[in-house]
């Protein structure tokens, strides 16, 4: 009775608001859409949404459908993705999620080996998730997940690449620069310049400055890691990034690290990935490349 295009159309609803748009981004009328959804309805005996003046709101019933869409779809692309290039002949695609912003310059070297190694498989780069991460991982969206914070599940395991520092970076001319290390305190003052991501999952936040109710006096979030040291370099603020990042950035601009606390943060790299028996061989040999590859690590 369910079918995969229930689950599609359903999913098409959420992300585009109305029917018509579903429709459109299904390539199917209207019409067609609606009656697909009204005999579905008629047949199982309950409603998926109601309307409320234009809008569409789901049901229980429609939530759980749609969670099952979420799930479950993205599987049964993934395996016509893989069909598809076997009947191609090609070895496949390794689609790798990233939860960790500064480790794009280690991948870009890993991943510069690792084609040459593999030229029939191609790599697809993964940065924003519907339900994170791990929600991407479990929903066979990513075969890898790239994480400094790995949350150990059922069905998931884990192999750590390599350990680094996380560090404050500063300006060469900064009253800090001469330290060679800073207490949260010491933020207080300063505008703070981080990723995108949300502050508890920040490690200056999470491990330096909230335990120690300490606040900097302004936070600006920005993507690029060019653009936030150079911010860096011209005085306009501090940043937190594994030293060998600081390091690589050092030999061309006025920053230098200074360590996190007395102790400083140590963090490591992991690599998720579902446990699987049907594991690729060439999703193995990207793991045992990650961990072998002299130039992705910190010196």
């Amino acid at each position: 009775m369910l079918e995969r295009a229930h689950l599609e159309i359903l999913r098409a609803i959420d992300r585009c608001g109305t029917l018509t748009a579903a429709a459109e981004s299904l390539h199917l009328t209207q019409s067609a859409l609606s009656h697909t959804m009204a005999k579905f309805e008629r047949l199982s005996g309950v409603r998926l949404w109601s309307r409320e003046g234009r809008s569409l709101r789901l049901t229980q019933a429609g939530q759980y459908v749609l969670g099952l869409a979420e799930r479950l779809l993205p599987q049964f692309e993934a395996a016509e993705q893989r069909l598809a290039q076997y009947a191609a002949g090609e070895r496949g695609t390794l689609r790798i999620g990233m939860e960790c912003h500064p480790c794009y310059q280690w991948l870009l070297k890993l991943v510069s080996h690792y084609l040459s190694q593999w030229p029939d498989v191609d790599v697809d780069v993964k940065q924003k998730f519907r339900f994170g991460g791990m929600g991407a991982l479990l929903n066979h969206e990513i075969d890898l997940l790239v994480t400094p914070d790995p949350l150990h599940l059922n069905g998931v395991s884990y192999v750590p690449v390599f350990d680094y520092e996380q560090v404050l970076a500063v300006s060469a001319r900064h009253p800090l620069a001469g330290r060679d290390h800073v207490l949260p305190a010491d933020l207080a003052g300063e505008t703070l310049i981080t990723y995108p991501v949300e502050a508890a999952r920040l490690d200056i936040f999470s491990q330096f400055l909230l335990p120690a109710g300490v606040q900097p006096r302004r936070h600006k979030v920005l993507e690029s890691t060019d653009i936030t040291l150079e911010m860096v370099a011209g005085g306009r603020g501090v940043t937190a990034l594994p030293r060998w990042l600081v390091m690589e950035y050092a030999r061309n601009m006025a920053i230098v690290p200074l360590r996190l606390g007395p102790a400083g943060i140590a963090k490591q790299i992991h690599l998720g990935r579902r446990d699987s028996d049907d594991e690729p061989d060439y999703l193995r040999a990207f793991i045992e490349l990650a961990g072998t590859v002299q130039g992705a690590r910190p010196q």
